[in-house]
């Protein structure tokens, strides 16, 4: 029975750089969020906008580096080395083109993507300039992200987690002196967040590159490529499409959840850049254990270790459950405290707090769907997560919100209830996909 203390010990390590590392990387968004908020609420609410919108490009980048740490992690407990480091060289290929074609779109299009969006003309000006600037430089984010799926399925999760925090060193140094106008810089608001936001992200992406070639994989033979391993591409497309295409869908119902609250005013739209920037930590216990995680289930999987996946998995649902839903308990707690450091406006204040009670009820839902979604995807089962998330996205997350949001009168409240209600129906569904093991037999090894 697998209980061995090993193993857990071994989900440990793996986990505890991971937590860091994407602490970190959301702290990037939370420190320009909490510096621009010494500036003004409407600076808040229009890199708010900009922000939701690169999570999603972000999301597109990810579709090759999800599908490679998959495929990694199984080419890994199989011993596949050949295989990884073709998996890996096509991850990198794929995503440096399509990020410079994406920055290029941002960049040229940014204005009409932001009226698309629904951003006010009060807002537009601070929107426009933040949005260019990080997308123009936001293909670095694509790059890093391949390389950070290649170490991290390899074990090695300390080098992208030291990467992340000289990143954010150097964000929140480039913050202090170009929002604000320090050492003779001149003060530039927004446009000073956006410059350093984007300067850290390339540096990180440089460290990266020198972690990568010198302790994991040192160079790709060209031999290996030749003839073109059109087999691997396309696994890495059967495995990344549906991964990246639940990831797509939830982020694009966030885009349209931004459009109502948009509607609503200043106050609620400004008041969920706050919660949201603080009330993503709650999930930062589940998401970085279950890449931990699911990088133990690849390896046991690509061992033809099935039933000690299981065992594992569920395992680790009860350690997130525990953990999760008591940090979301004593947030809701200092609710009220939390955002007095990002805010002084009363309304803001108030709306808030609820929204920190009703994100308890989603936190349980949210730890359960983040669970199964990575474990089935760590065993090859990457097509059912797709079809409930899409399908439960638009009809909860969307639909229900738009009722309790806008036509019952609810506003933000009604639509955070519902983005709660839609993660726990997709997180007991998914995590009864799991215990059904009707994912064994589809490892792609």
């Amino acid at each position: 029975m697998l209980t061995d203390g090993s193993l857990k010990k071994r989900w440990r390590q793996l986990s505890l750089p991971l937590l860091v590392d994407i602490a970190l990387v959301m702290m990037l968004g939370t420190v320009d969020t909490f510096m621009l908020g010494r500036y003004s609420d409407a600076a808040v609410a229009a890199v708010g906008v900009d922000n939701q919108l690169m999570s999603l490009i972000f999301l597109v980048y990810q579709f090759f580096s999800m599908g490679s740490a998959i495929l990694c992690s199984q080419y890994l407990g199989a011993g596949e080395n050949k295989r990884l480091v073709q998996v890996v060289g096509l991850s990198l290929m794929m995503n440096f083109m399509v990020g410079l074609a994406v920055s290029s779109l941002i960049y040229f299009r940014a204005e009409g993507i932001l009226h698309l969006m629904g951003l006010r003309e009060t807002l537009m000006s601070e929107g426009l300039v933040y949005l260019k600037i990080t997308g123009l430089f936001s293909f670095a984010q694509a790059i890093s992200l391949a390389l950070s799926a290649s170490l991290r399925s390899a074990g090695k999760t300390n080098y992208p987690m030291i990467v992340t925090i000289v990143s954010n060193v150097l964000n929140i140094i480039g913050n202090y002196i170009l929002i604000f106008g320090k050492f003779g810089m001149p003060a530039m608001g927004v446009k000073g967040a956006a410059i350093s936001t984007a300067l850290s992200r390339g540096i990180a992406m440089c460290l990266l590159i020198f972690f990568h070639t010198r302790f994991h994989i040192k160079k790709f033979p060209l031999k290996w490529f030749r003839p073109f391993p059109v087999d691997e591409l396309k696994k890495l497309v059967k495995v990344g499409i549906p991964a990246m295409s639940e990831e797509l869908s939830y982020c694009s119902t966030q885009l349209v959840g931004m459009y109502m609250i948009n509607r609503l005013g200043d106050v609620q739209l400004a008041t969920r850049a706050y919660c949201w920037n603080i009330l993503q930590y709650c999930c930062l216990f589940s998401a970085s254990f279950t890449q931990g995680g699911s990088i133990l289930i690849g390896n046991l999987i690509g061992q033809a270790k099935e039933r000690a996946a299981y065992i594992f998995g569920n395992h680790m649902l009860k350690v997130e459950l525990k953990v999760c839903v008591s940090v979301a308990v004593i947030m809701a707690l200092c609710s009220r405290f939390v955002l007095a450091f990002f805010t002084s406006n009363p309304e803001i204040l108030h709306l808030g707090v609820y929204v920190f009670c009703i994100n308890v009820f989603l936190e349980i839902g949210r730890t359960r769907n983040i669970y199964a979604c990575g474990a089935l995807r760590a065993t090859g089962d990457v097509i059912y997560p797709v079809v409930i998330g899409i399908t439960f996205q638009w009809l909860i997350a969307v639909g229900v919100a738009c009722l309790f949001g806008l036509v019952f009168g609810f506003g933000l409240l009604g639509i955070w209830f519902a983005w709660a209600l839609d993660e726990n129906t997709r997180g007991v569904i998914l995590t009864r996909r799991w215990r059904s093991l009707r994912w064994m037999g589809r490892s792609f090894v």
